[in-house]
């Protein structure tokens, strides 16, 4: 084996990149984590000129009984915790380039499904559910899996420290 590096690299494909003007997907829960995945996502897409969508998913809870709770919204809970993330990371000021879409069902099938012709897919490691400790949920694992894009997931002192 020679000591000279090897510097004879394949041609990067025009598929690999980042493309200006394509849309990055962020799952929006209410976790720190979350918060730091759009944070990232937000600099990621105005360094590159992309459009930035936070998406939060709800569901009914698996133990629900089937009758509603009077005045409980899972769906208006959603919304707020959309728009209390885009409070949180761009202040009063939201960009122009910045959206939310909320919608019920799986959260893992609903960003992988999010994910077909994104540039990227940026979760965070741990949401509001699961065991403490483990290194990645399950959301965030399916996703990895099974994205249609590239799929960035923020974890360790990113996801609790604010940036």
């Amino acid at each position: 084996m020679s000591d000279t590096p090897v510097t004879d690299y394949p041609a990067v494909e025009s598929e690999d990149r980042i493309h200006p003007g394509g849309r990055i997907v962020v799952g929006v829960d209410g976790s720190a984590a979350s918060f730091s995945a759009l944070r990232r996502g937000a600099r990621i897409a105005e360094s590159l000129g992309c459009s930035l969508v936070g998406l939060t998913v709800w569901e009914y809870p698996q133990a629900w009984p089937g009758y509603m709770i009077d005045g409980w919204s899972p769906e208006a809970d959603a919304e707020a915790i959309a728009e209390n993330a885009a409070e949180e990371v761009f202040g009063s000021a939201v960009p122009s380039w910045y959206s939310t879409v909320v919608r019920s069902g799986s959260p893992a099938r609903q960003l992988i499904a999010e994910s077909e012709g994104a540039e990227m897919l940026i979760v965070g490691s741990r949401g509001l559910g699961g065991f403490t400790g483990l290194l990645l949920g399950s959301v965030s694992r399916s996703c990895a899996e099974h994205a249609d894009c590239p799929v960035l997931v923020i974890h360790g002192k990113e996801a609790v420290l604010k940036h």
